[in-house]
């Protein structure tokens, strides 16, 4: 006996089929659709090297952030600034043997004293053009460096035993170091920035370090001080320091990076000031995914 189709078999397969078509188009998609998003994701990451881990120890949880999106800082720029190794408002004075390597400058006042016994690689510049300019320029950085808002992360007290990633740290009264030393990992990034904000004073006691790590820069590191700053007895630092009275460095200090007082003075005592180490970048692993830093979980 022959079969006879019906008429009305084959369009029902037609759309039976059809209707799978549409949904493996859709599967596929939606796929392609997830990997261009993360190939997009890889290319912002790698085009940002300041994308990086907060790393706050003690200062709570990081989201998985990939690219720099709207936390990653930029470096303060010091225009006129950035030819002076020291720059004070008022004085600069010295006791022992200091070694500044790179220029000094003081504005409006004019008084440097004790060089000699100090030493000083560059040039002396008093109350001259070129000290005015930089400090201008010093007070305008200041400012950028104390107006950054962009995802801040608080602190508070002493930050002595803590290792930090990049990113905006913001304290409304006074910071230290003391009690444990404070590293600055960058996390294979060579690029990563840090500024540090406060509103008041910054110490760092007898003996306490800032420790670079994973490719961290000196020159990326900015102290933006309310006050005055002032390094304990051989004590090691990195970074400019933004002050807007005085620093202060007791004896045997060490500054890998630039000592700037907008108004009052900036006194030695048989120290050196010169410039960072820079550390080659440590490639990250998959323990250390890219992130941005970010404000912490509350």
């Amino acid at each position: 006996m022959q079969l006879v189709r019906s008429p009305e078999t084959q369009p029902r397969r037609g759309n039976a089929l059809a209707t799978v078509l549409a949904a493996l188009a859709l599967i596929v998609a939606v796929v392609a659709l997830f990997l261009l998003a993360g190939l997009v994701g890889l290319a912002q990451g790698s085009a940002v090297p300041n994308a990086q881990i907060a790393g706050a120890s003690g200062l709570g949880s990081v989201p998985a952030v990939t690219g720099r999106g709207t936390c990653g800082q930029a470096l303060i720029s010091l225009g006129a600034a950035g030819n002076f190794r020291v720059l004070a408002g008022s004085t600069i004075t010295n006791t022992g043997a200091t070694t500044i390597h790179g220029n000094i400058g003081v504005s409006p006042g004019s008084a440097v004293t004790g060089f000699p016994p100090g030493t000083v690689s560059g040039k002396i510049d008093k109350a001259d053009t070129a000290a005015a300019h930089g400090e201008a320029a010093m007070q305008t950085a200041y400012n950028a460096a104390q107006g950054r808002s962009n995802c801040p992360i608080s602190v508070a007290g002493n930050l002595g035993g803590k290792t930090l990633g990049p990113g905006l740290y913001k304290s409304t009264s006074s910071l230290s170091i003391s009690k444990g030393d404070l590293t600055l990992s960058a996390h294979g990034h060579s690029s990563a920035v840090w500024v540090f904000q406060t509103v008041t004073k910054f110490t760092t006691t007898s003996g306490r370090k800032v420790i670079l790590t994973g490719g961290a820069q000196a020159s990326h590191i900015f102290w933006a001080i309310g006050s005055s700053a002032t390094l304990g007895t051989t004590s090691v630092m990195y970074g400019t320091i933004l002050a807007h009275k005085s620093i202060s460095l007791a004896t045997g200090a060490v500054l890998h990076g630039r000592a700037f007082a907008h108004v009052g003075a900036v006194t030695f005592a048989g120290n050196t000031v010169k410039n960072g180490p820079v550390q080659g970048p440590v490639a990250p692993t998959a323990a250390t995914p890219l992130m941005v830093a970010a404000r912490p979980a509350r």
